[in-house]
């Protein structure tokens, strides 16, 4: 019985987790325009991995996808394989774990398939949590670089006035996307370590 909790737990953990990847990689918040320094604007801006938007202060939104594939930045094109490759692994763990159901019987199939397949499943989920989780976190890093080296060019064209004046330039923080992929990733990741120690569960007792 703990068995079978320990799997349909982690089944659904996992589950989750793929959805939030999916929903994280659509979404169009991974970089939001800050709004420190300029907190009243006519427009905000945010960008996904796909598209760009600008919101207008009216409520009129209009967004441009991405027209070119070898113009963009290669951090870029590495994020999105990262999370693509992470979806179709967990996508392909969750068809695994379900027929390693140990609930669900399909013919003559014994505890060691099904313990085969449970670990194989559990591998695939915590390789798709560990491909999101890099895929968010080298865009976060890239995000981080790019926030002060504006900040730094912001400043560095100080003068006049005293050296009040600075130079107008966009820069962007964390978006929700961000957040979504961070614990997408965390769940699928723990739903494969829950699905790898209900395998030992299924390991019949001579080949422990």
């Amino acid at each position: 019985m703990a068995t079978t909790t320990c799997q349909v737990v982690g089944l659904l953990l996992s589950l989750l987790g793929l959805a939030g990847c999916i929903a994280a990689t659509g979404m169009d918040m991974w970089s939001t325009q800050d709004l420190y320094d300029n907190p009243v604007t006519a427009v905000f801006q945010y960008e996904g991995l796909w598209r760009s938007c600008v919101q207008q202060s009216s409520g009129f939104t209009e967004c441009r996808p991405y027209f070119t594939i070898l113009g963009l930045p290669a951090m870029l094109q590495a994020v999105r394989a990262l999370m693509i490759v992470g979806i179709v692994l967990g996508v392909i763990g969750i068809l695994v774990s379900i027929f390693a159901l140990k609930c669900i019987r399909i013919g003559s199939m014994d505890d060691s398939a099904k313990a085969k397949m449970t670990l194989t499943s559990g591998i695939l989920f915590i390789i798709s949590g560990i491909c999101a989780i890099i895929g968010v976190s080298v865009f976060a890093n890239m995000l981080v670089t790019n926030f002060w080296m504006s900040t730094a060019n912001m400043y560095s064209g100080m003068g006049g006035m005293g050296g009040m004046v600075q130079t107008v330039q966009t820069r962007y923080t964390f978006g929700a996307a961000l957040f979504v992929g961070w614990v997408a990733g965390g769940l699928t990741l723990i739903g494969g370590v829950m699905m790898c120690i209900a395998c030992r569960g299924l390991t019949p007792d001579d080949s422990k």
